[in-house]
This record gives structure tokens, sequence and C-alpha cells, in this order.
């Protein structure tokens, strides 16, 4: 069992050798199962309280005279918050060592004891049920913590999700803006057979290269891209300037080009078989020639 740690609170150094003369004949540590770890001669209330603080049992010992009295009920009054339980305990007039009857106050201090044991009793009632609604507190703490900590399993389950929807939902608004930034974009891309049958339907179309390097001569590299078809511009007007000027380049190309030679005249052929200039015979193809007609043919040439 747990000791019960008792001080005695007396008026002066005489009360404390009545006191301890008392105390000679009681066996309270095996009867009571407490100790009297202090007796306190003092009136001072800032003495008393430090030192009877975290007392369990608090006896006033005090004369039994009016003064005594009063500065058991001062002491009473300030020292109650300090210790468990404050009991007083009158000590007879003419306490002297010599005239005291030590047997009487023996008697008291033993009385006082049951008189605080008696108290502890009537308020066993009160502390059990302090006690349950402590027990019941407890049960509803350690469910209200049980809860506490699934909700915080909720929470935190919660808080990564939002997280993670609020990286995703960033990453979308930069796709969204890559997108929007892409679809405007589109709108500045021009086939290159469209954009030149709407202004020479007549013409075909030129080669694309050809195209991609007048704008480069023009100096529109970076608002001007061709390729894979497409022309990709930051307006239709300079495209449209572009295909003008490829078109004026082709035509004064086309009209620098040197006229072909034109191909020599054939001789007029006469009646007698002979071309001008020329006095040969005619040769009949298939014709029998016999070998004296075909050595006056020789000589004729």
């Amino acid at each position: 069992m747990t000791i019960v740690d008792v001080r005695i609170l007396v008026e002066g150094a005489s009360d404390v050798e009545v006191v301890s003369k008392a105390l000679q004949g009681l066996a309270l540590g095996s009867e009571y199962n407490i100790t009297i770890s202090a007796i306190i001669p003092t009136t001072n209330v800032e003495i008393a309280k430090s030192a009877t603080a975290g007392a369990d049992l608090l006896i006033i010992a005090t004369d039994a005279d009016r003064v005594g009295r009063d500065l058991a009920d001062r002491l009473f009054t300030e020292l109650g918050e300090m210790v468990g339980h404050v009991e007083r305990m009158k000590i007879p007039l003419g306490h002297d060592l010599e005239h005291i009857d030590v047997e009487l106050v023996r008697k008291e201090l033993k009385n006082t004891l049951v008189r605080a044991g008696l108290k502890s009793l009537q308020l066993l009632p009160e502390y059990m049920a302090l006690r349950n609604q402590l027990l019941d507190m407890k049960g509803r703490y350690d469910g209200l913590s049980a809860e506490y900590q699934n909700l915080k399993g909720e929470y935190e389950k919660t808080l990564r999700a939002y997280e993670e929807a609020r990286k995703e939902n960033e990453r979308l608004k930069e796709e969204n803006e890559g997108l929007k930034a892409l679809i405007e974009n589109a709108k500045n891309v021009f086939s290159i057979e469209e954009a030149w049958k709407s202004l020479f339907p007549a013409e075909p179309v030129p080669d694309e290269a050809y195209i991609g390097k007048a704008a480069e001569k023009l100096g529109l590299g970076g608002r001007v891209i061709v390729g894979q078809g497409y022309i990709f511009a930051e307006d239709r007007n300079l495209v449209d300037e572009l295909l003008r000027t490829v078109y004026l380049s082709l035509t004064i190309k086309e009209e620098q080009k040197p006229e072909p030679p034109e191909p020599p005249t054939p001789p007029e052929k006469h009646e007698e078989g002979e071309t001008e200039g020329n006095t040969r015979p005619n040769v009949v193809e298939d014709a029998e020639v016999k070998p004296d007609e075909l050595e006056s043919l020789l000589k004729g040439l």
C-alpha cells in the first residue's frame, strides 16, 4: 500500500517537543500506514506553504484559545488548495512538558487521524463517481483519439490527392495553353498550292525550294517559313507578297531566256532531179544499173 505523507503544523518549538513526545506511543506505520514526515513550527503563511505543499494530510495543531483558533482558520484557508486534506487539532493549554498530559495530546492526535480517515470515507463515493467519470472520459478520449488518427490519415490522403490533382491541373493548364497557341498558329499556316492558285490560277505552282529561297533573299526569315507544302506566316499579306514576288521573278527570268536558233531550210528540188549547185544526177532507187553505166556515172562525179 502507498504510505500516506502526514505533516503537522504547530505554533512554536515547544509544541514540536509536545507532539514528538505524543507520537512515541503511536504505531502509525503499522496501524494507519502513514508516516509523519515533518513537524513544522511556524505562524508565517508563506513558510507554511513552502513546507507543507504536496502533503497527503496536513494537521494544523494550535492552542485551544482564541488566538490558536484564528491562526488555524487562517492557515486552513490558505493551505487547503495545496495539500490532499487538511485537519485541525487542538493542543491543551499550558502544554509545557512538565505539566502537560502527553496521553491527552496523543489521544487528540489519534482522534484527528481517525477524523481524517472518516472524512476520506465520506468522500469515497464522490471519489468513485469522479473516478467513473474519469474512466468514461478516458474511454471517450481514446475513441476520439482513434477517430482523430483515422481522420488524420484521411486528411493526409486527401491532401496527397489534392496535391496530385493540383499538379495535374497545372500540367493540363500548360498543355491547354500550348494547344491554344497551336490553334492560333494553325490559323497562320497556308497551303502553297491553294495560296498560289488563289493569286495565279492559270500558272503552274513553282517549286517549294524556290519559294523558300525567295523568302530568305527577301529577309523574311522567322516571319515566313516554307516547308512540307505549306507556308507559315504572321499574316496572309506576307504570303501574298512573297508569292507575287516569286511570280514576278519567274516572269522576268522567262523573258530573259535567249530565243533558240531557227532550223536550216532544206534545199529546193529541180525538175531535172538536180539540186541547186549540184550537177549530180539522181539515182533511181531499185533501178538496175549495168556495169558500163555505173562507170559512166562515177566519171560524172
